[in-house]
This record gives structure tokens, C-alpha cells and sequence, in this order.
């Protein structure tokens, strides 16, 4: 059983009670310190835990795990101007530039604003509309207080995990986000907010229309919702619902009649009003701290795939120079990856492109790396089998001799290179070449490049145009 001191006295009255226990366990030397010294430190500790104790604990200081200073911002913006910068240089007209560079110069404006936007979200048939017009009807949207509210349209109207994305997407734009239900979570709803704080977007959780539930119900659920968000909660009740009042006259007559209750958003209110007052600016730095990463990812996917489009012809000679290689010299299936597949010059051409430095020396261990990873996911005898089933359609070329190891060593170069680029597309700029890899992400790109490049008709495609390349060798064969 664990007990919870919570009175001063008490847990004064323990320790001091185990501390005369401990001066009669010391030896002589302590027994000489001062008893005022060591009285002295009991009464600054309990005061020190009793000043911590009754400090008051705003709502507002939930937000500060979340809510982004200044500097992050700038930092922020400065990490999308690179990537733009790099763009620029890689494609001087690419059409995205233009785009990209007004909105990096509307995130300078953005960091100096004063007003805020709060979006009123959530399914339909929640209370939004209404909410808003009683926040407004109290003072809150407008050029007084500079707050703009911004009813979304009804989330979970349609089906599809999808469906809600353009919304949510909108809804990130915003300072604050006031998410409203009616009830206990459901799941579409857990896994909305759980994406706005995955994007780092504050929020708070309006539990709306308590009235239409029993008090024990009310709390049960109120609880509930709490412990789900870290008591970043409050509850509403915005269109209360008319209630029947009965009165038992003097004379034995009962008169009746329904009653329409208040609104009731004063906790909210009193929320919303720290929240604002304490930490406007913050909320602003955090909006444009997400937009600078939007743009960044932006910039950063046009990039992408701009280098993808200059690594493919590298992939391609380097494919068709170990098919060649290994239809000269066959050699069994698993050794195709050390005779031919991985090419340490590939992967300095490829990491030149991605702004990833390597020697020879550190292209050949990244080879053989990448080689080891084939084999131990069992690539090479798959990719073997795959090509062979292939091939078997042209009697011809599959009783030549070397044919299955050179389109084999093709297939498998052209995976590594994709993998590679995979790879390299999700560093940040300019790594040092001294940077140890991550072989699980590695690993883990290999296997999902290997399985998007298995279907069918893409070996069919590439089988084709190995035998038009190796055909002059396969036509002594006949």
C-alpha cells in the first residue's frame, strides 16, 4: 500500500524524527556539527517544498512542450532557404522557384504579426457554429482583441482515411486549434488529433453538450477524455437543452413549463484568455515554424526530384556494365553481388549528386555493405529465380550461358542504385563523409525498393532490353 504525505506537519514531523534518529548512529566528529545549522536546513527544505507546493499551475504552461521560441523559427526558415538556394543552383528555371521563394518571403512577414487565428473544428453536429457565435458575441474575433476565428467544414463526413486531409491540412495553418465533440472519443477522432500533435499544432479539446448527460456520466467521461489528453480539456455546453420546471402551488396546483438554461463557455473563456495573453507570440512563432518545414519538405521533394531525374542514366550505365560483365564471366548466383552488382564508382557519382561525399575507400565499404544486406534479405537467390521464370518464355536466350547472371547482375545493380537513392534523398544537406550510416534505414530501404521493382512486367521490361543489348553475344548460340 503506498501513502501519500501530503500534510507539512507530518512530513516535518517524520523527517525530523529520522534525522535525530541518524545523529544517534554518527560518530563523534558529526555529533560536533551545529545544531542550529542542521535545524536551519530542516526549516529551509520545508519551506522550499511548501512555496512549491502552493504555486499555481496555469493551463497555458501545457502548451510549452509544444509552442516554438524565436530563434527555432529563424533557424527553421533558414534550413528552407538552403534547400531553395540548392534547388536554384541544381535548376536554375525550375517552374517551382518562383512559388517556393514567395512563400520563404511570407515567412519573414509572418514572424512579426500580432493577430491570431483560432480554428473551431470537429465533426458535424457538434456545436461549432454555435460556439463561434457565442465567442463572438462576447468579445472574442475581431480587430479589438486581433483573434480571428475560422469554423472548418465538418470532419468524418465522408468515408476514407483521406477524405479529412485537406481540412487538417488547412486546420495546421491556424495558431490555435478548439476541436470540439460530444462525447467520448471515437476512433477517427483520437487519430485526428493525434496527426495535429504529431504536427506540432496546439489544441485544446472541447467536451461540448455535457448537459445531455447524467452528472455520474458527465465525469466518467470528462475523465476519460483527460487522461486521453493530458488534461488539455474543457468542457461546454453551448446550445443547452430547455428543461421542464415544475412548481407545486399552495392550493394543491402544479404549474409547468420549460426553462432555457444559459450557455455555458466561462471556463473556456477564461482558457482562451491566458492562453492569448501569455503566449500570442509563441502561438504566432509555432505557425511559422510549421510553415518553414512545409516549405522545406516542399523544397526539399522538388529537389529530390530533380537529382532523381540525373541519377537515373547513372543507374543505367552502371546496370548495363555488370550485365556485360557478368554475361562474359558466369559465375554462380551469389556471387553475381561481388563480381558485378555493386559498383563503388555508382556510388560516388550518385553520392556527388546528393551532396554525399565518399572516398573509394568508404564507396567500397558502403558496397559491400549494401551487398552483405542483399544477401542476408535473400535478394540475390529471389531476383535469380524471378529472372530466370522470365527468360524460360525464349527458349534461345535462356540455354546461353551467362544470360541469367548478366540480367541478374543488371536487376540487382539497378536496385542497389535505387536503393541508394532512396537512401540518400532522406539525409539533410551537406553530411560530412565521415557520418557512420544507419544500417537499419538502410536495410529497411532496400527491402521496400526491392519489393516496389519485383512486379512482373517491370522484369519483363527490363529481361527485354538486356537481350537486345547482350544479343549480339547470344546470337552465336543459335
Amino acid at each position: 500500500m503506498v501513502v501519500k504525505l501530503q500534510r507539512p506537519i507530518l512530513v516535518g514531523g517524520l523527517g525530523l524524527s529520522f534525522c535525530l534518529w541518524m545523529l544517534q548512529s554518527w560518530d563523534d566528529y558529526i555529533l560536533q556539527l551545529s545544531e542550529v545549522g542542521l535545524f536551519g536546513a530542516l526549516a529551509v527544505g520545508g519551506g522550499l517544498w511548501l512555496f512549491q507546493k502552493n504555486q499555481p499551475q496555469h493551463k497555458a504552461e501545457q502548451l510549452d512542450g509544444m509552442i516554438k521560441g524565436r530563434s527555432s523559427v529563424e533557424t527553421a526558415i533558414a534550413q528552407g532557404e538552403a534547400i531553395i538556394r540548392q534547388l536554384e543552383q541544381e535548376a536554375v528555371n525550375h517552374p517551382a522557384l518562383e512559388t517556393l521563394q514567395g512563400r520563404l518571403g511570407q515567412l519573414q512577414i509572418e514572424l512579426d504579426r500580432e493577430e491570431i487565428t483560432i480554428a473551431v473544428t470537429g465533426g458535424k453536429s457538434v456545436g461549432k457554429s454555435s460556439l463561434v457565435t457565442l465567442l463572438e458575441s462576447r468579445g472574442w474575433g475581431g480587430t479589438q482583441n486581433k483573434v480571428t476565428l475560422w469554423e472548418t467544414t465538418p470532419l468524418f463526413t465522408q468515408t476514407g482515411e483521406q477524405s479529412d486531409i485537406p481540412i487538417l491540412a488547412a486546420v495546421k495553418q491556424c495558431d490555435f486549434v478548439l476541436f470540439l465533440t460530444n462525447g467520448d472519443l471515437t476512433d477517427w477522432e483520437f487519430q485526428s488529433l493525434q496527426q495535429l500533435k504529431a504536427a506540432n499544432q496546439p489544441v485544446r479539446l472541447i467536451f461540448n453538450k455535457q448537459d445531455q448527460y447524467l452528472p455520474e456520466e458527465r465525469e466518467s467521461i470528462l475523465l476519460s477524455l483527460k487522461q486521453r489528453m493530458s488534461e488539455n480539456v474543457v468542457g461546454t455546453v453551448t446550445s443547452p437543452v430547455a428543461r421542464k420546471v415544475r412548481k407545486h402551488e399552495s392550493n394543491g396546483n402544479i404549474q409547468e413549463w420549460m426553462e432555457q438554461p444559459e450557455p455555458d463557455i466561462e471556463g473556456l473563456i477564461e482558457d482562451l484568455s491566458k492562453i492569448v495573453s501569455q503566449q500570442r507570440q509563441q502561438l504566432i512563432w509555432t505557425t511559422t515554424w510549421r510553415k518553414a518545414k512545409l516549405l522545406k519538405a516542399a523544397g526539399k521533394n522538388w529537389l529530390n526530384e530533380t537529382r532523381g531525374d540525373r541519377s537515373i542514366p547513372i543507374i543505367e550505365q552502371y546496370q548495363w556494365i555488370s550485365a556485360a560483365a557478368a554475361f562474359a564471366n558466369p559465375v554462380p548466383a551469389l556471387d553475381i553481388l561481388a563480381t558485378a552488382a555493386i559498383n563503388a564508382q555508382m556510388v560516388i557519382d550518385l553520392g556527388n549528386i546528393y551532396q554525399q561525399k565518399f572516398s573509394l575507400e568508404q564507396a567500397q565499404t558502403l558496397g559491400v555493405t549494401m551487398g552483405g544486406l542483399m544477401l542476408k534479405l535473400g535478394l540475390v537467390e529471389l531476383s535469380t529465380k524471378a529472372v530466370s521464370m522470365v527468360l524460360k518464355s525464349n527458349a534461345i536466350t535462356f540455354v546461353a550461358g551467362g544470360i541469367v547472371q548478366g540480367v541478374s547482375a543488371a536487376y540487382l545493380t539497378r536496385v542497389a542504385g535505387l536503393s541508394l537513392v532512396a537512401y540518400f534523398a532522406q539525409q539533410e544537406e551537406a553530411i560530412d563523409s565521415g557520418n557512420v550510416l544507419n544500417l537499419e534505414k538502410l536495410r529497411q530501404t532496400v527491402q521496400k525498393v526491392f519489393e516496389s521493382n519485383q512486379q512482373m512486367n517491370l522484369l519483363s521490361r527490363l529481361v527485354q532490353e538486356s537481350i537486345k543489348r547482350l544479343s549480339p553475344q547470344t546470337e552465336t548460340v543459335k
